[in-house]
Formats: C-alpha cells, sequence, structure tokens
C-alpha cells in the first residue's frame, strides 16, 4: 500500500508539472497589470466551480438526500438553462461581473483554473492563494504556524500599506496559516471580537450579538457577522487591502446538504453585491478598487461525491477565478483554452497595487490580466 500511495504521489507531481508548462505565466505579465489604489480578496470556502458556470445541478437539487425540499429550492434557482440557473443563483456574478470583469474557469470551454498543491483542502489552499508556493509540506488543517512568507504580511510591512491591510474571516485558522504571531498582521477570525480602538455602537453590537449567539459552530463563525465586523471595519479605518474569507458554503457541502450549500452560495453573491456598491459609492474607493474573487479548492465531480475533497477525490483541484476592477477590461465569461493556477494570485494581488512580492521562497508570475 505505502508503495501505491509513492506512485501515485509521483504521477500526480509529474502531471501537475506538465500542466504548470502549460499555465499562462509570461515574465512580463508584472508590467501589464494596471495598479488600482486598493485591492479586496475574498473568497468563498469549497465552492464548485459547476454552481459558478451552471447554477444548481439537476442530480442534487432533485435529491432528496441532498435537497430535503426539493420543490422550494427548484422555485428558487431551478431554470431548463444553465444561464438562466447561474443567474438565478447569483445575479450578482452574472448582472454585474460577467459585464465588467472577468470570470475563468468554466471547464467547458476548456477554460480551467487549479489548486497546484496536491492535498486539495484549506490550508494547502490558501497557503498557496498567498504566498505564490505549493509547498507540500503544508499538507494538513491543523493549527499550525505557517513558516511562509505570504503576500499580506509582505504589504503590511512597505511605508505604502503598513497599517493598510486587513483581514476577517469565518474560520478559526487563518492566524496561523497567515501567520499572525510571527508577523503582527491584523486578522480577526473565528468569534473573536473586534477590539481596536474606541468601538463604534454598531461594533459593541456586533460584539454581544456574536458573544450570545446560541449555534456557535466549533471553528467556523457565521458568514453574516464576518462580514458585518469587515463593513464595520472598513467605514472607519479605510485599509487598502481587504482580506474576507468566508466559510459556510464548505461547511454545508460537507454536511451534504445542497440546499443549504445553494442559499450559501446566493447569500455569498449578495455579499459581493453590497460590498462592491458600497465601494462604488464611497470616495477613495470608487473606481480605484480591484476584487479578487475566488475559492481554496474544488469538490468531488460525482453525484455521491459532491460533498468531499482531497487528495483521492477527482474533481477537488478544480476551481475558479473572479476579477472586476479598474484596468481590468470587461471581457466577461473567458471562453478560450487556457490554464491558470491559484499560486499565481499572491503576485497578481501585489502588482494590482503596483508592487512586486519577495519572499524566501519561490514564488509563481502574476497572471496576464488585460
Amino acid at each position: 500500500m505505502k508503495n501505491l500511495l509513492v506512485s501515485v504521489f509521483l504521477l500526480t507531481t509529474v502531471s501537475d508539472t506538465a500542466l504548470q508548462e502549460k499555465a499562462s505565466i509570461t515574465k512580463d505579465n508584472h508590467n501589464r497589470i494596471q495598479p488600482a489604489g486598493n485591492v479586496f480578496i475574498i473568497t468563498t470556502d469549497g465552492f464548485r466551480w459547476q454552481e459558478i458556470f451552471k447554477g444548481a445541478d439537476s442530480a442534487l437539487i432533485n435529491n432528496e438526500i441532498y435537497t430535503p425540499d426539493t420543490a422550494t429550492l427548484k422555485m428558487l434557482y431551478w431554470e431548463n438553462s444553465a444561464e438562466e440557473r447561474r443567474k438565478k443563483l447569483m445575479p450578482f456574478f452574472w448582472n454585474v461581473l460577467s459585464k465588467r470583469g472577468q470570470l475563468f474557469g468554466n471547464r467547458v470551454y476548456d477554460n480551467k483554473v487549479n489548486v497546484s498543491n496536491v492535498w486539495s483542502i484549506s490550508y494547502p489552499g490558501y497557503n498557496e492563494i498567498f504566498t505564490g508556493n505549493e509547498d507540500r509540506s503544508v499538507s494538513s488543517n491543523e493549527k499550525i504556524s505557517n513558516k511562509n512568507i505570504n503576500v499580506l504580511e509582505y504589504l503590511n510591512g512597505t511605508e505604502t500599506y503598513k497599517g493598510k491591510v486587513a483581514v476577517f474571516t469565518s474560520w478559526d485558522v487563518f492566524p496561523y496559516i497567515l501567520g499572525e504571531e510571527r508577523n503582527a498582521l491584523p486578522v480577526n477570525a473565528g468569534y473573536e471580537n473586534i477590539e481596536s480602538g474606541s468601538l463604534s455602537n454598531s461594533e459593541q453590537l456586533i460584539n454581544k450579538i456574536q458573544n450570545e449567539t446560541i449555534d456557535r459552530k466549533e471553528g467556523y463563525r457565521h458568514d453574516a457577522l464576518t462580514f458585518e465586523m469587515a463593513k464595520e471595519y472598513l467605514k472607519k479605518n479605510r485599509p487598502k487591502i481587504l482580506y474576507l474569507g468566508l466559510g459556510e458554503t464548505d461547511e454545508f457541502a460537507h454536511r451534504e446538504r445542497y440546499d443549504l450549500y445553494l442559499q450559501q452560495a446566493n447569500n455569498f453573491d449578495k455579499i459581493l453585491s453590497e460590498l462592491w456598491h458600497w465601494v462604488q459609492t464611497t470616495p477613495g474607493y470608487k473606481d480605484n478598487t480591484t476584487f479578487i474573487i475566488t475559492t481554496d479548492h474544488g469538490r468531488g465531480k460525482k453525484t455521491e461525491k459532491w460533498g468531499r475533497h482531497g487528495y483521492f477525490t477527482s474533481g477537488s483541484s478544480q476551481t475558479w477565478l473572479a476579477v472586476i476592477g479598474p484596468g481590468i477590461q470587461a471581457l466577461g465569461e473567458i471562453k478560450e483554452d487556457q490554464q491558470i493556477f491559484q499560486k499565481q494570485l499572491a503576485q497578481t494581488i501585489a502588482a494590482l497595487l503596483g508592487e512586486k512580492f519577495e519572499a524566501n521562497h519561490r514564488i509563481a508570475s502574476p497572471l496576464a490580466l488585460r
């Protein structure tokens, strides 16, 4: 069995290398990106590309094992065509983002986005996104401080962006993923209260609601609370770089509740819509902020494995990406044969701010955004 696992690992390594040689990475990508004044990175954990581009899955929404109230969910999210289904599920994506930004990862057109790490679970996925490297020693979701330098701490260490970076996440492992203990990066994660400075009435109320929540989930804060905290921080502190990490799509998928997974995907779309509206109506952010929206890993392709992900679950490495902001051409859904990787995002984040991310490990070149 051990020899079999080693062989599978080596085969995967060779396959990854071959794919990466085809990736859309060029030496001059950094110079092709037009910088913006602010960058917001928003993720929703473990959300499949299938729902982004095809909407609700007929095999899952019609299955009472995964969708107990199929009639109601179909009224909410079902249409005969994939184009209409995806618009019902994620109206901001398909009414705004697709018309003003760029969407990558629809494998129907061989437009592929993948994680490079072989594990296809959360900690390795976020490590890859923020460090630009698929460090194979990062192989679990354990609360172990990440030794790898990430782009957020790098930017927070520059004169331009020092004190202008903020992180709000639902999952309480992010202080370890982003090395908060080492770099003092401001990370509010899990059921951590807002504690900085004199608290506004809204911040005090959010803390109170959070502390008195009856159905507190181990390891995960409700995404709605995470977003409310981030909004209050934005209004009060005006950071230039925000990371908002949401997680309930993954949580409901692990429970194999497709109905709740779809509802949370719709809630995620509403959060994006509200955040974009705030940005576009706020001086300093309006027409000066780029959103990078993505996920940390995919999920199983087969109906009976849709809720799972990981090394042995086919489809787990398949992700997606959306970008919108000034300097990003309104190309919409990208339908050309292409391969990009999540590890390209770290340097892309820096390039969007006119910076170059440097660390003591190899960093993938940025995306050739246009």
